[in-house]
């Protein structure tokens, strides 16, 4: 027999070691509520657990219960329970509660929700503060040997509960005495007249210098692009040559051309000598000579189509077109833009603002442009032109055109160069400015 309680002491210290580092491993109040009602069971019996947190009001509030995921506040049970903790009396050490000595106002309750014994045990921390609560309900009486083991195990259970829920008190008492410190009285009125000062509302989108008029030089007819006389943005005059197709098949129709108006021209001749004296052949010279302005007709039209195997430059320029080597042999159609002439003193900004960041622009809009080579130095532009539709910009994003004109006295950057636009809408209050997107991202997920 005493083999057989030596054996049960040992067992019970193993559990209630192993209870107490489960607790020492808690992190939050919850998880230390879910090892007390859960796993005490492990050490003593009992039918029912339940844990209660002391609230900043004084009274015991219902958070974990045994064989629940979480606790119904509204639930009959949880606030019959919550009324009935308050009664729980509050001294060191364990208390055992039965049925036959509840008071008449929780009898029913009692006797329709718990067993007959009870057993309330007050966490207390350290400084001697009751922090929670646990209580236990079984039908069988409590014996002085469980008491005590479970005495010493709320011993832990309280420091543990005073240490967990000790970080949020410290945080609460900082925060406390924050908002009565007399600079955040100052300086929470101050934050929120703040978010009322009137600012500009803004965008960021990639942007990118061109020219505003540039003239487009265009395949003049239908061909392979054979040679480029020129070197992309290289400066050119008025009538120089850009770019020539490839004639080889012309020349040999002008060359059939020309044998066949030779032909047409003997046939005439021959025609009009023998009608002198030969009436038929008076007949045949007409048809002769329209056959004659026939095959010149033809060499005409071949000459013509040869002149034009040549594109020039229409106006003094810029030529802006990418490598030659993309264009070299690609067949071309009539009207296909080749590239660009562009005036280096009419240079302006191309924007493309998303979809997502737009803001009602109007013409008049001021824009600050960031160069790529020379961030630390913005140029200031204003906007001349935006669009009604969105397009699929160069990125593949969804995105509005903006043109803008650099203002003047600017310095005029090479075409080309690329950077980042902010373009100005209209005015607003901080506090919008501020919450506009994650206002647009609410609304967007809520339909609201």
């Amino acid at each position: 027999m005493a083999v057989e309680r030596a054996t049960a002491g040992a067992e019970s210290l193993v559990t209630l070691l192993h209870l107490e580092q489960r607790a020492l491993a808690a992190a939050t109040p919850d998880t230390l509520g879910f090892t007390i009602v859960n796993e005490t069971l492990a050490l003593v019996a009992y039918r029912q657990a339940a844990f209660f947190v002391m609230a900043a009001s004084g009274k015991p509030e219902l958070t974990t219960a045994s064989g629940l995921v979480s606790v119904a506040e509204d639930s009959p049970y949880a606030v019959w329970l919550g009324r009935f903790a308050q009664t729980f009396p509050l001294e060191p050490d364990c208390h055992r509660l039965d049925f036959a000595s509840a008071s008449p106002d929780f009898a029913d309750g009692w006797q329709e929700w718990l067993p007959a014994h009870l057993l309330v045990a007050p966490l207390a921390g350290p400084d001697g503060r009751v922090a929670g609560m646990a209580m236990y309900a079984r039908e069988a009486a409590w014996n002085e040997q469980e008491i005590a083991l479970l005495d010493r195990l709320h011993l832990t259970y309280g420091h543990c509960l005073w240490a967990v829920a000790g970080r949020r008190r410290e945080l609460a008492k900082v925060l406390a005495g924050a908002m009565r410190s007399r600079l955040l009285r100052w300086l929470l009125p101050a934050l929120l007249a703040s978010l009322l000062i009137p600012v500009r509302l803004t965008a960021l989108a990639p942007a990118e210098v061109i020219a505003l008029d540039a003239m487009a030089v265009a395949a003049p007819q239908d061909g392979v692009v054979s040679v480029f006389y020129v070197r992309p943005n290289a400066p050119v005059k008025k009538g120089d040559a850009l770019f020539s197709l490839d004639d080889a098949a012309l020349r040999s129709r002008r060359e059939v051309a020309v044998k066949a108006l030779e032909i047409a021209r003997a046939d005439a001749l021959s025609i009009q000598q023998r009608a002198f004296d030969d009436l038929k052949s008076k007949g045949e010279l007409a048809a002769a000579m329209g056959r004659v302005q026939e095959k010149e007709a033809e060499l005409a039209a071949v000459e013509i189509l040869l002149s034009r195997v040549t594109a020039t430059a229409e106006r003094d320029g810029i030529a802006v077109f990418a490598d030659p080597n993309d264009w070299l042999g690609r067949p071309v159609q009539t009207g296909e833009r080749v590239m660009q002439l562009a005036d280096p003193r009419d240079a302006g900004v191309l924007v493309w603002l998303p979809v997502a960041d737009a803001l009602n622009l109007e013409p008049g809009a001021p824009l600050r442009l960031f160069l790529h080579t020379r961030p630390l130095a913005p140029l200031s532009a204003t906007v001349t032109q935006t669009s009604y539709q969105a397009v699929v910009s160069p990125e593949g994003v969804s995105a509005y055109r903006l043109r803008a004109r650099f203002d003047q006295g600017e310095t005029r950057p090479r075409i080309g160069l690329r950077g980042t636009a902010r373009v100005s809408g209209e005015w607003a209050v901080l506090g919008y400015y501020i919450l506009r997107r994650p206002i647009a991202t609410l609304r967007e997920w809520t339909g609201l």
